[in-house]
């Protein structure tokens, strides 16, 4: 693989945004600078985060992963400390296609790719793109945290409410000046509110604070129906691919009952639950997190047993 390029604005990121024992690393595609972290060596896996987060989502998982595989925890055009664009749109195919442009630049192949919430739906259709443009043999597994999918109706009414006029202006005006708003957003996302560690609000604070940042997250939300449809459509193409489901039992974000559609339709899909974890497991039950996905990835047989999980409206 080639030598990795180390960030030239590294000294612009705060130090609370970095993980120890990885590397600073960035990489200009197409004219577009990504940052990224790298630790570890052999087989490449390749991390990709949620939306309104980045790579700082990984950083109680780095150190155990990077034990077997070369990790590469990625900062999406647009989020963290990449760089902001002007582009019109910001979709789970254009996602997808910049990810397996920087897949295709470091040469990775048998790569395994983990998604979670929004980067789930990026892994779903970038694995779909790879297999049309005979690049199968680029990736080897997927493993879907969380993974938004059509099948979960939580969030439909508010992002047609976001995408319209009025509801821009507060993404992009007002959102930014209410850190309450942010807070409850993110304790919502745990199934137990008390597991948060101390900083994780600044960090991920820290990577909303770039400017352009909430401009980025409304195209996003104006591509989000779209991109739901997309999900559904690529399904039939991975549907062979080896893959990993792994929810938490509360996740009140994307429905748990909405994982047994997704699995449904992928012929080689194991779902596990993480009993009382919410929309973030890595985040929150790390330790278990971290061994569920390596025995999947060294073993093929995910430890956790499956959990049963009641049908959420």
């Amino acid at each position: 693989m080639p030598e990795f390029d180390t960030a030239e604005q590294t000294g612009a990121i705060p130090e609370l945004a970095k993980i120890p024992g990885t590397e600073e690393c960035s990489v200009t595609l197409d004219g577009v600078r990504w940052r990224y972290l790298h630790a570890g060596s052999g087989l490449p896996l390749l991390l990709i985060h949620g939306f309104m987060a980045y790579s700082f989502s990984w950083r109680f998982n780095m150190e155990a992963l990077s034990r077997h595989f070369s990790v590469y925890a990625i900062d999406l055009p647009g989020c963290g400390f990449s760089q902001r664009t002007d582009a019109p749109q910001c979709s789970l195919a254009s996602d997808a296609e910049g990810v397996l442009r920087f897949m295709e630049h470091f040469g990775m192949e048998g790569a395994d790719v983990l998604g979670t919430s929004r980067g789930g739906g990026v892994a779903i259709v970038l694995a779909a793109l790879a297999t049309r443009r005979s690049m199968a043999h680029r990736i080897r597994r997927l493993i879907l945290v969380s993974a938004i999918n059509p099948w979960s109706s939580y969030g439909r009414f508010l992002t047609r409410l976001l995408s319209k006029a009025i509801g821009g202006l507060f993404v992009t005006h007002v959102l930014p000046k209410q850190h309450w708003l942010m807070l409850r957003y993110f304790r919502r996302l745990y199934g137990d509110p008390r597991r948060i560690a101390p900083g994780s609000i600044e960090g991920y604070t820290a990577g909303l604070d770039v400017p352009g940042s909430f401009e980025h997250l409304l195209r996003i939300v104006r591509s989000w129906h779209c991109d739901q449809a997309l999900i559904e459509q690529s399904l039939p193409a991975i549907s062979e691919l080896p893959t990993l489901l792994l929810w938490g039992s509360r996740d009140t974000a994307v429905y748990p009952s909405s994982a047994y559609e997704l699995q449904r339709r992928l012929k080689n899909g194991a779902l596990v639950l993480m009993d009382g974890v919410g929309h973030v497991p890595y985040e929150e039950a790390p330790e278990e997190f971290n061994r569920v996905i390596c025995d999947f990835l060294l073993h093929d047989t995910p430890r956790t047993p499956l959990e049963t999980v009641p049908e959420i409206a």
